[in-house]
């Protein structure tokens, strides 16, 4: 297959998975709101608020014994906590988080900080637990809040749960949140205290659930973004699953893990047990739909309590998906909880085994920006720099083809020749390529090379979490993550959207021009049929300019400049085979003078 053949080839394998992933999901089943085993035999006490707090020991005992300016409520209230990186609300329903604004992090469809507690509803809230197994409601009782100082609240209630014998006994169940002032990780204790009747909590084989949230920010269409998805992630230790979420899922991920979460394609949710000991299955759901909205959601299976007293804890990182902020949990004097270990940065998109050259890549475009601080002009210069060390390899394939096509009446006549022997045909070919000089593997080393660059800068430029926001020209593109925009339509046009986009336009432009000057250099393949090039030269550039019209811009740069390069490039090597081609056709001729050819 010719250079182009391929490149079309890869990118629409990329492309079309991509958007296969994050196709709209339309009207799914919401799940069957059965009362189950838990919901009946738990019940919060009817008793007065105001009650006292068993003895509870641990860092909560400390927060709850002998508190004063006690908050009491028996209806619904929130609360808020601000830091300096995060704003948090909270409701004394079922102590749970409702409102999660990342401060330093803007979106531009909302004009506010982005929104990581998205798609909140009555029955699905932030860190919300459940008595029993997944499919469980929600706890919804209110519960008692105290805030404890500018960066701690906790919230607890009173149950009553009738045991197999028949007996009833009662706990309390305490939920505590700290902050730190300067840090994406926020702590939630979840403290279980018993009576003397008190046997532990086991319903069907699972204490609770926690949950993520609904969903996490910023709320995207995907029937527009389609370069954004939904990921659950899962690290066992060793290494990370992530399994990009489809339409209608609810299902069970039943191995090991040291932290699960949700992640998008810039921000994520991860939860780190400390005792991952403690865990059983984490489920992951997207079949919840509000307002038209599906979910995305981690819910955390808590394994049978049998103590008549526990504290789990819980370490929730809700930020940034970019290798600087999450490296720091890897080693403890870089944190405010002294974390280690944790390889927060295994939930990173890479290139899988490519991603050393990804690495590679980045470090490069990083180094340039030093230089020059606009991330746009670092990715054409890498672009170009990329380009001119390639440029030797693609020359000498490019020379490659013209004497392939010189031994190419040779080739027919051998294979007729042995049509039935494909043994002998095998030496006789390989003793024709030594005879000409013409090694058939240099061909596709180009090609290897370029696709294994395309696909790591393709993970590079979609995923890079600096160019979120990044200027590269004012009124034009504001945003390299997103899509360039000169004009805004008030409606809507089906696989384009509702803008007016140059740099699809000007990237068709550029592979069109360049198939023609490749189609008039030569090179576009021994045994290509007219039509297969009419296809390769209008039909493919139309294909990618409606994949691609949505792009972000720095993925489209580097494909625009990269074209423009190989334009470039090929006008050389053009100039190069006609010369090359000139010249043996002077030595052709010399040698027929030389040998003419025998009298029959």
């Amino acid at each position: 297959m010719d250079k182009n053949t391929v490149w079309a080839i890869v990118l629409s394998t990329i492309v079309l998975f991509g958007f296969m992933a994050v196709q709209t999901v339309f009207f799914p089943p919401k799940p069957s709101a059965e009362k189950t085993a838990a919901e009946s035999s738990v019940s919060a006490e009817k008793t007065e608020e105001s009650q006292s707090i068993p003895s509870l020991k641990k860092e909560t005992a400390s927060v709850f014994d002998d508190v004063k300016d006690q908050e009491v409520s028996s209806t619904e209230k929130n609360y808020t906590i601000t830091t300096d990186r995060v704003k948090v609300t909270f409701t004394n329903r079922g102590g749970d988080i409702i409102y999660y604004e990342l401060l330093n992090h803007h979106d531009n469809k909302t004009g506010k900080g982005v929104q990581m507690a998205d798609n909140i509803s009555a029955d699905d809230r932030l860190a919300a637990l459940s008595f029993g197994g997944e499919k469980n409601q929600i706890i919804n009782d209110i519960f008692t809040a105290k805030i404890i100082n500018d960066y701690k609240i906790g919230f607890y209630r009173k149950f009553s749960l009738k045991n197999d014998d028949g007996s009833v006994s009662s706990f309390t169940l305490v939920k505590q949140y700290t902050f730190e002032p300067d840090d994406y990780v926020f702590k939630l204790d979840v403290f279980i205290d018993g009576d003397e009747n008190f046997k532990g909590l086991d319903f069907q084989g699972t204490a609770y659930t926690l949950r993520t949230s609904p969903q996490i920010g910023p709320h995207f269409d995907k029937s527009i973004d389609r370069y954004e998805n939904r990921q659950f992630i899962a690290y066992s230790g060793e290494k990370a699953k992530r399994i990009t979420l489809g339409t209608n899922q609810f299902k069970a991920y039943d191995k090991d893990y040291k932290w699960a979460g949700i992640a998008g394609k810039y921000f994520e949710t991860l939860v780190i047990p400390e005792s991952s000991g403690n865990m059983e299955n984490v489920y992951y759901s997207t079949l919840t739909e509000v307002n038209n909205y599906a979910n995305a959601q981690a819910l955390l299976l808590r394994n049978p309590v049998k103590a008549s007293e526990i504290q789990d804890t819980y370490y929730f990182y809700v930020g940034p998906r970019n290798e600087k902020d999450l490296k720091i949990y890897n080693v403890s004097d870089l944190n405010k909880w002294n974390l280690s270990d944790l390889k927060l940065t295994e939930s990173l998109q890479t290139s899988g085994f490519l991603s050393w050259i990804e690495t590679i890549l980045k470090w490069l475009m990083e180094l340039i920006y030093k230089v020059i601080p606009n991330w746009g002009l670092s990715i054409i210069i890498l672009t170009v720099l990329l380009k001119l060390a390639m440029f030797p390899v693609t020359k000498k394939t490019s020379l490659g083809t013209l004497k392939m096509q010189d031994i190419q009446p040779k080739m027919t006549a051998l294979q007729e020749k042995y049509k039935d022997n494909q043994q002998k045909l095998q030496e006789e070919t390989a003793k024709l390529y030594k005879e000409a000089g013409y090694n058939p593997v240099s061909g596709c080393l180009p090609m290897i090379v370029q696709f294994v660059i395309l696909f790591a800068m393709y993970n590079l430029f979609n995923n890079y979490f600096e160019f979120r926001g990044a200027l590269f020209i004012p009124g034009w593109i504001p945003d390299l993550s997103s899509g360039d925009s000169v004009l805004t339509f008030g409606f809507s046009i089906p696989f384009l959207g509702n803008h007016l986009r140059l740099l699809p336009i000007i990237y068709l432009i550029s592979q069109l021009f360049f198939g023609k000057i490749t189609q008039n250099g030569g090179t576009t393949g021994v045994g290509t049929s007219k039509t297969q090039m009419n296809i390769m030269m209008y039909g493919m550039p139309i294909f990618f300019f409606f994949l691609f019209y949505n792009a972000p811009s720095g993925l489209l740069i580097y494909w625009t400049v990269s074209n423009l390069m190989q334009m470039g490039q090929q006008l050389v090597i053009n100039r190069m085979m006609a010369q090359k081609k000139e010249e043996m056709r002077i030595e052709k001729s010399s040698r027929q003078r030389t040998y003419p050819p025998k009298k029959r």
